[in-house]
């Protein structure tokens, strides 16, 4: 027997009941966007792996340990499936040469891939939409994306979301940071994990980014970057602050919070929730003003955010009201030889005016098909005999009010269904 054949593990399949919430978030993200005046940037799924490299950082986990990278047998270029798409977004920015014509609002939405332990809120394919201002160097439009993110949440009914804000300032005082941040860890040394103890030499910002419970203390007391700011970093974080002071956006300053990818300067952030485990983290960004230069490309400024899909779906799960299943409006019933040919006109007629009609096929009495009609959450049936074929009309029956069944001319049914769908809902 041929053995069955079954997804990777770590890429899931989207089922129709689940794609409904799917469909709706990205119905809701698609105008929210175009609300802040935000354009659709598109890029392939497989880049240089020289991109990431270069963007994310050598010492990154992303690129030591997760990304899916491969040789092209046909040419010998070395590429990876896309394990975040800020630097593609920045690549083609460079490519198409975007700044040109002034700063830039963009967004995408797509999969990305890491090759992590799969769980709950963490898979091996998983999906983003994100956000990036190039071109901007105020704190004003840092600000502004932190302001979109509050009403998505508000637009897709999320509550339990909460703002971490820190600033990583510039290079050079991260360095200064770094050289006290390194001699303190190194005093405790022997007291840090071999995770923590491998950062130390590779990337000692990210020793402050771990879960670990038994690091928490050390890492409490460890010196704040917050302390190595000058004036100008201080003053732009000033700035993100008083706007969103101003628009009631309640925040804390997280001093730990570095963000896990190397081209992050100035402002950093992080909504997050307790609502899913330890996977807390739904949505991060903040400036990353050298990544321009970094890839190859004339300095430029520029900000942006990305935000994981699949824990917001699960958020959105959380709430009945926007779990509750897609239902169609009409469900179409028919049956004899003039009805089934009748049957097509009449639904593509209620199609024409805007309806959603479920057609039925495959044949059965019309017992079965009532029981079709009934189980797929229609709220009516519009049903088909000889008799309605002949006649030019078709019957309607409300399948969740009490109320009696109708008859009406094929000209005159999207009218009728109107005052049976819509007329109580206006009332």
């Amino acid at each position: 027997m041929t053995q069955t054949i079954q997804a990777v593990r770590g890429m899931n399949d989207i089922l129709p009941d689940e794609a409904v919430l799917w469909e709706r978030f990205e119905d809701t993200v698609r105008s929210w966007a175009r609300s802040y005046g935000y354009r659709n940037i598109r890029t392939p799924l497989v880049e240089p792996t020289a991109l990431f490299r270069r963007a994310i950082g050598e010492a990154t986990d992303i690129v030591e340990k997760e990304m899916y990278s491969f040789v092209d047998e046909l040419n010998g270029e070395h590429l990876t499936l896309r394990p975040e798409a800020t630097a593609s977004a920045v690549r083609a920015a460079i490519e198409h040469s975007l700044l040109h014509a002034g700063p830039q609002r963009l967004w995408y939405i797509g999969p990305m891939y890491r090759h992590e332990r799969p769980q709950k809120g963490r898979y091996r394919q998983f999906h983003q939409v994100g956000v990036e201002a190039l071109g901007f160097p105020g704190p004003d439009v840092d600000a502004e994306l932190i302001l979109m993110c509050a009403r998505l949440w508000g637009d897709l009914g999320l509550t339990g979301i909460r703002l971490q804000l820190n600033s990583l300032g510039s290079l050079d005082e991260r360095l200064a940071h770094r050289e006290a941040l390194v001699g303190y860890l190194r005093r405790v040394e022997a007291d840090l994990d071999a995770d923590s103890r491998r950062r130390l030499v590779t990337n000692p910002l990210r020793v402050l980014d771990s879960k670990n419970p038994a690091m928490q203390p050390i890492i409490a007391t460890a010196p704040k970057l917050l302390d190595y700011l000058g004036e100008a970093s201080l003053k732009h974080f000033d700035g993100v602050q008083r706007i969103l002071k101003d628009a009631g956006i309640d925040y804390a300053i997280d001093h730990r919070l570095v963000r896990g990818l190397d081209y992050y300067n100035l402002t950093v952030f992080e909504w997050i929730t307790d609502r899913l485990g330890a996977q807390g983290t739904v949505c991060g960004g903040g400036r990353y003003d050298g990544l321009f230069a970094q890839i190859g490309g004339r300095p430029a400024t520029a900000a942006g955010f990305a935000m994981g899909i699949e824990r917001l779906i699960a958020l959105m799960r959380d709430d009945s009201a926007l779990a509750a299943g897609e239902t169609q409006d009409v469900y179409l019933v028919h049956q004899g030889e003039a009805a089934d040919r009748y049957a097509f006109t009449v639904a593509e007629r209620l199609r024409d005016h805007g309806f959603s009609v479920t057609h039925h096929c495959g044949g059965g009495t019309f017992k079965s098909q009532m029981k079709r009609a009934d189980a797929s959450g229609a709220r009516v049936a519009v049903i088909v005999g000889d008799d309605e074929a002949n006649a030019r009309e078709a019957s309607v029956k409300p399948l969740r009010e009490d109320r009696d069944q109708t008859r009406a001319p094929l000209d005159e049914l999207p009218a009728a269904l109107t005052d049976i769908l819509y007329l109580d809902e206006s009332e």
